[in-house]
């Protein structure tokens, strides 16, 4: 049987109608031995040891730094003394609900070497969506601050607050009478076992528990080498400082600190963003990376704030959630000349990175989010007829490839209408590859708002909003914003005998939602477009608005 082919420009297999990467293949340690990520990251951090009294971790807001001897030693302990405090047994669920700090780190790397499935929340979620979180994870366990711990039910093993004397004295007193570094690697944990369970918003209602095995993210931080460079580059150059901005539960956020760590980076986290604060701490710590949202490199290109840091630090910007168009890149490369963006897309579902560009002929590509990254396939589906398409035709996406995850806890009916049987994961995203094997997302099928690096499910505020007894209908669309690239808006049918204000609808969602779900402007109508199915006519609304323009909403 002949050997399939495929177009070495584009990637594309005529004969199965897959997309192949066009990068090199990536070495992953083999499946069948134990291994966990954390293992993973810090054996590889051992094989290549940053200079000595490098900083790991840096809290922007008190200044406050943590050096590699330190933060491993930290790890050491807390996974040690957990060990002894709790019998865990493998896949039990920690809950982790907290801001960004610097016991977070360890408390994950501790965790995940233990066997333990780490479930972190953003703890600006509100009681309910915390609730639902919990009841999709189940989990054995929290761990939580002194302002979180209250939104949390009782559980088998309590609610651990991790800004505690206590649980600190854990991370710095030693149980273990060896210096033996055993939690690197425990022959009981297999890498296709569950590591994480991290959350992700889905159009059918409310947010959706994506479970990440240790593989997939190894498979994650593996092909995670932003710019390859020869050991005299690195001889020469900076050592690398990343700039976090996402919370630590976010898919990018958990991807990064283990990356960093991995790399021997330094990576400066910031509890809550502030534009201003994110200047002065790329001048105060000389960083070269950071990972931002495309409305993060439009302020950067128009803010006057600008000229008043130094940012001569900054190498790379990589940018993901939204393609960037040409005009915004060359207003930031006019003030930023020497600063490469990067592009990229991924998914909660994917572990990260899809496809990214690399080097500066990739970069120069506006438009695009790069080509598929290492061990990664495509295939373009048209959604109505089911057929494999070609570069030039646009589908839907479809992406297999280690990093692809287990699944939706507690939903198998979601996990079933996303995962084909055969590895591919149905993005929902209208795409398309050209003849060179670069990916362009053209729209988003799964309908989902882009606030910021979040995403904004408008099912869930559909369903709030048709819960209020003075409203009838309602539906949801996302409105451009410069600042945050996507807002939610609300189109409202009020009940006959109904005076509800636009005020009082967007307090009433404000007071049930995190801060980023929260709508910001409605307008109110006869009736909601639907088809002869029930379905909302999304794309009439998004129209509607944008020939209106945001003054008459």
């Amino acid at each position: 049987m002949a050997a399939h082919s495929f177009d070495s420009r584009s990637g594309f297999c005529p004969q199965t109608k897959i997309y192949k990467s066009l990068r090199p293949p990536l070495p992953l340690p083999p499946s069948s031995q134990p291994l966990t990520v954390a293992g993973h990251a810090l054996s590889v951090l051992r094989s290549s040891p940053p200079p000595p009294n490098t900083a790991a971790l840096v809290d922007s807001d008190s200044g406050v730094s943590v050096s590699y001897v330190i933060f491993l030693r930290q790890i050491r302990n807390l996974t040690s003394n957990l060990r002894a405090l709790y019998s865990f047994s493998n896949g039990q669920v920690a809950f982790i609900l907290s801001p960004t700090s610097l016991q977070i780190p360890v408390l994950y790397f501790a965790l995940l070497s233990l066997g333990v499935v780490v479930s972190p929340a953003n703890p600006i979620s509100s009681e309910s969506e915390i609730a639902h979180q919990i009841n999709l994870c189940k989990p054995v366990i929290a761990f939580a601050t002194s302002s979180t711990a209250s939104k949390i039910p009782r559980l088998q093993f309590g609610t651990v607050l991790i800004d505690s004397p206590e649980f600190l004295s854990l991370m710095t007193e030693s149980s273990r009478s060896d210096g033996e570094d055993d939690y690197i690697v425990d022959g009981k944990i297999n890498q296709n076992d569950s590591a994480a369970i991290l959350y992700s918003s889905g159009t059918t209602g409310r947010v959706k528990g994506v479970l990440l095995s240790h593989r997939n993210l190894i498979s994650a931080i593996s092909g995670a080498q932003i710019l390859e460079k020869t050991p005299v580059e690195r001889e020469i150059e900076p050592h690398p400082v990343a700039l976090c901005l996402l919370p630590l539960s976010h898919v990018f956020g958990f991807y990064m600190l283990i990356r960093s760590i991995s790399e021997g980076d330094t990576l400066v986290l910031m509890r809550k963003f502030d534009f201003e604060r994110m200047l002065r701490a790329v001048e105060k710590y000389r960083v070269t990376y950071i990972p931002v949202s495309p409305p993060l490199i439009v302020a950067m290109a128009k803010s006057e704030l600008v000229a008043n840091y130094d940012l001569s630090s900054l190498q790379i910007l990589g940018c993901g959630g939204a393609p960037l168009g040409k005009e915004v890149i060359d207003k930031f490369h006019v003030r930023f000349p020497n600063v490469e963006i990067i592009q990229g897309y991924g998914l909660t579902e994917s572990s990260g990175a899809a496809s990214r560009t690399l080097g500066l002929e990739e970069c120069s590509k506006t438009g695009s989010v790069g080509r598929l990254s290492e061990n990664m396939e495509a295939k373009i589906v048209d959604p109505s007829s089911g057929e494999s398409l070609p570069p030039g035709h646009k589908g839907e996406l479809w992406i297999r490839g280690p990093g692809i995850m287990k699944g939706y806890v507690g939903d198998e009916r979601a996990t079933a209408g996303t995962l084909h049987p055969e590895g591919w994961l149905k993005t929902g995203d209208l795409c398309y590859f050209d003849s060179d094997g670069f990916l362009y997302i053209v729209d988003r099928l799964k309908e989902l708002i882009k606030y910021k690096a979040y995403q904004v499910p408008p099912a869930e505020l559909e369903h709030l909003l048709q819960s209020h007894p003075g409203i009838l209908d309602a539906a949801v669309i996302p409105y451009p914003d410069e600042e945050a690239g996507e807002i939610p808006i609300a189109y409202v049918v009020r009940k006959p005998g109904s005076n509800i204000s636009a005020t009082q609808v967007m307090d009433f969602i404000a007071k049930q939602v995190a801060p980023y779900k929260k709508i910001r402007r409605v307008s109110f109508v006869n009736t909601v477009p639907k088809s002869p199915a029930g379905k909302i006519l999304r794309r009439e609304l998004v129209k509607h608005a944008l020939s209106h323009g945001s003054s008459k909403l």
